[in-house]
């Protein structure tokens, strides 16, 4: 039987899975013990990238904590490890290679056409604005195609390297398969929701 965790991993991974169907649950399983680990060794800012250049992990890193800042109920996505996520991921899964480094060459151009700096460099309201561009695919100006493509997997690796995360778990309010002392069924208002009722 599936449990709660392993449910909120798979519809994380849902999208991504259909986009690069190299991204299994057991890879995601995989590179977020990977990441954990690593920085559990070295530590967040001790961390060097194999799959990725500095300079991308750092345009990653800028670009996670857009996609989930940090905020009252928890941290940040590098705080939980997600750039590490992302790098480990594309070794698992090679096909996400070629994708992550054109997108991230993309971004660059375009914010450098767009704000004279590279994406990392510029100010964050410059990022937030180039953001919008291609965070929503149904009002995508012509000529951002392929940034939608980019982000929505970037967003959906983000999800899935955060959900993923201890940290992500506690955010979720995540206990485990722990006991009960009593459960006292649905509430009525979500019975009516779903057309059902305790009554026989």
């Amino acid at each position: 039987m599936m449990n709660r965790r392993e449910s909120l991993k798979l519809m994380a991974i849902a999208s991504l899975a259909v986009a690069v169907p190299g991204c299994t649950l057991g890879k995601v399983d995989e590179a977020a013990l990977k990441a954990e680990q690593a920085a559990a060794d070295g530590g967040l800012k001790g961390y060097k990238p194999t799959h990725l250049s500095a300079h991308e992990y750092a345009t990653v890193t800028v670009l996670v904590d857009l996609i989930i800042p940090a905020d009252d109920r928890s941290g940040s996505a590098s705080e939980a490890a997600v750039p590490l996520f992302i790098d480990f991921m594309m070794g698992d899964a090679p096909e996400l290679q070629e994708p992550m480094h054109e997108g991230l060459v993309w971004i660059d151009d375009v914010s450098k056409s767009l704000h004279g700096a590279t994406f990392a460099d510029s100010t964050m309201d410059q990022q937030m604005s180039f953001l919008d561009q291609i965070a929503f695919p149904e009002s995508v100006a012509a000529g951002m195609e392929k940034g939608v493509e980019f982000f929505n997997t970037l967003r959906d690796l983000t999800a899935s390297g955060f959900w993923s995360s201890k940290m992500g778990m506690m955010d979720l309010n995540y206990t485990g398969n722990t006991p009960q002392g009593s459960w006292d069924g649905c509430s009525h208002e979500a019975m009516a929701h779903l057309g059902l009722s305790y009554e026989g």
